[in-house]
């Protein structure tokens, strides 16, 4: 399965590629994320566990994720029942309180079974990625103030 998306956000790159590069966020917005840890941040680098619980679908998931703040970061599967999962995030700057994200996801489960039951929350989950990002922005940055690291 691939998955292409695309927004417009009201603030800067660098702000929301700080929005998107801090997973220790995700459960205040992500309703499908049930936790998430930072096992190890540089700034060449990031790897997260991320927990899914969605609709009956729960597991872990561990990347590893390459990085050149504010514009890229790729998505690497380290740990998960994916037989392949990986995509990438493009920051482009469009002014400098305007950027835009665009996310491309690519991913099949491991089994085939588990593909079946799971295909279809796992689709949701993705295809929304793109606007819960947009929607944090707005919440985290707000209109007309500058973009800084992630409220805790």
């Amino acid at each position: 399965m691939e998955i292409r998306r695309s927004a417009l956000i009201g603030h800067s790159a660098p702000g929301t590629f700080d929005l998107i590069e801090a997973a220790e966020h995700y459960p205040a917005f992500l309703p499908w994320c049930a936790g998430a840890v930072i096992l190890a941040r540089d700034s060449a680098m990031v790897s997260a566990r991320i927990s899914i619980a969605y609709r009956g679908l729960a597991f872990d998931l561990t990347t590893r994720n390459p990085k050149r703040r504010p514009e890229w970061m790729a998505i690497h599967l380290e740990k998960g029942p994916f037989r392949r999962f990986e995509g990438e995030w493009h920051v482009a700057s469009l002014s400098e309180q305007a950027c835009k994200i665009e996310l491309a996801l690519r991913y099949e489960f491991d089994s085939a079974l588990v593909g079946r039951l799971a295909r279809g929350v796992f689709d949701g989950i993705a295809d929304t990625l793109v606007d819960a990002f947009a929607r944090r922005a707005e919440s985290e940055l707000g209109r007309g103030r500058s973009a800084g690291p992630p409220a805790s």
